[in-house]
């Protein structure tokens, strides 16, 4: 008879955060590891930063927005929040650490970050980014704009996407053109309109722009340069187009035009698909700081789910914390949005972290089994001794519900031989009394 115990708590997670079961991290670890491999082949460098950071870092280029989604506190007489992105901590590290490191400096971080918004489907308050940025001291070359295209297609291709779309545009082409024709001081505004597109439709964008005061022509002129008037195009074409026009609206659009041409052709050297990649200039960004190349991507077919990655170029990362020019670009991953799709399709979404489970076959826990596991682990092969005295049975139902491939069994037998006897849990296969080697062989051909 069980007595109830009054003073259980209720075990329940906050709203927002995310804990998987062993399977499903499993698959997130193995998300995780193919983005790190992919940014460590291009040449980035790891770095880590600490969660929480005084409050007057974190806010010194923060917007009101933002502030309102922070989590921060007071310990004793320190004022600290915990971070909202990594690009913030990238600026102060980089900034304390100037005199150290060598530039172009090249990093990847994969980490938490808290926001205090409504938690939603692909939106956590506790969520993951992983993200790479190039530095320069003073200057940085638009070719790594570039190759920033290059790494985000080498991450979703090794992630077993082939139909993905990185969208891409230049600030400068839409900011030079407003300039132009006298809405110089609406940038902005109209920059977060239009960042509200693929959201909200074209006729609403109109209506946007018409609460500005934007005068019906100059609304027409605006969606005539984005391209919202025309049929889709190739990136040729578009780059034609806005070449024949990069003299009439001023030097800042002709930069943007010539700077998209570079990045473009670059990207190709690179190696990449124009398949996977598209000229839009509705892709604004909404972040300010954002002074050139922007871009942003989408999983084709799932639009729905929204950018899985976005970043741009920046003139300054550290202005406000080093009295040093710091121009650079970069791009953020959603991992944990990410990993909302990539669940039920990535192809190693069945597969066991542990290769074979060693058990004995008649509850005789001696040296034999963990000699076994060992010289498993030894060669490479991921193995897990069960050590607790049950039926077998049982131990086929404990491999079944960690999805363990294999299963070494030593019996009375295999002792006496220096043998093992391996079954393939997938396919019922049998191996009776195979030696070490052979049972190596089986499992790392078939894992």
């Amino acid at each position: 008879m069980s007595v109830k115990n009054k003073n259980i708590t209720e075990p329940k997670t906050l709203q927002g955060f995310m804990e998987l079961l062993p399977n499903r991290q499993i698959l997130f670890n193995r998300i995780m590891d193919s983005i790190k491999n992919s940014y460590e082949s291009f040449g980035f460098l790891p770095l880590d930063t600490p969660v929480l950071e005084y409050s007057s870092v974190l806010f010194a280029k923060a917007g009101e927005e933002t502030e309102k989604q922070v989590y921060r506190f007071t310990k004793g007489d320190t004022d600290m929040a915990l971070r909202f992105d990594l690009t913030v901590p990238l600026a102060k590290y980089v900034a304390k650490n100037y005199h150290n490191l060598a530039f172009p400096f090249r990093r990847y971080q994969i980490g938490k970050v808290y926001r205090g918004e409504r938690p939603q489907k692909g939106r956590f308050r506790e969520f993951y980014q992983a993200d790479i940025d190039i530095i320069g001291d003073g200057e940085l070359n638009i070719l790594c704009d570039a190759e920033i295209v290059a790494t985000i297609a080498s991450v979703f291709k090794n992630l077993g996407f082939k139909e993905f779309k990185i969208q891409i545009s230049n600030r400068r082409i839409l900011g030079g053109f407003l300039r132009h024709i006298g809405l110089g001081d609406k940038v902005s505004q109209i920059g977060t309109a239009i960042d509200k597109l693929k959201k909200i439709g074209l006729d609403k964008l109109k209506q946007e722009l018409e609460k500005l005061e934007i005068k019906a022509n100059d609304i027409d002129n605006i969606v005539a340069l984005l391209g919202l008037d025309n049929a889709k195009t190739t990136n040729d074409l578009v780059l034609k187009h806005l070449s024949k026009q990069a003299n009439k609206f001023g030097d800042e659009f002709k930069q943007g035009v010539d700077e998209l041409n570079t990045v473009i052709n670059a990207i190709r050297d690179f190696g990449v698909s124009d398949s996977n990649v598209s000229i839009d200039l509705t892709i604004v960004r909404g972040l300010d700081y954002y002074t050139g190349t922007v871009f942003e991507t989408f999983l084709t077919g799932h639009e729905s789910v929204g950018s899985v990655c976005s970043g741009g170029r920046y003139d300054n990362l550290a202005g406000l914390y080093i009295d040093k020019n710091l121009p650079g670009v970069g791009i953020s991953i959603g991992l944990t949005r990410l990993f909302d799709k990539l669940e039920n399709d990535f192809n190693l979404a069945n597969k066991s972290f542990i290769n074979v489970l060693v058990v004995s076959a008649d509850d005789c826990l001696d040296g034999m089994l963990l000699k076994v596991a060992s010289e498993f682990r030894n060669a490479g092969v991921k193995s897990l001794s069960y050590l607790e005295q049950a039926k077998l049975k049982n131990k086929f139902k404990y491999a079944e519900r960690l999805e363990i491939p294999f299963m070494a069994i030593i019996g009375e037998s295999e002792r006496a031989n220096g043998t093992v006897s391996l079954k393939n849990l997938t396919t019922g296969e049998q191996f009776k009394e195979i030696k070490m080697t052979e049972a190596i062989n089986i499992i790392k051909n078939n894992c």
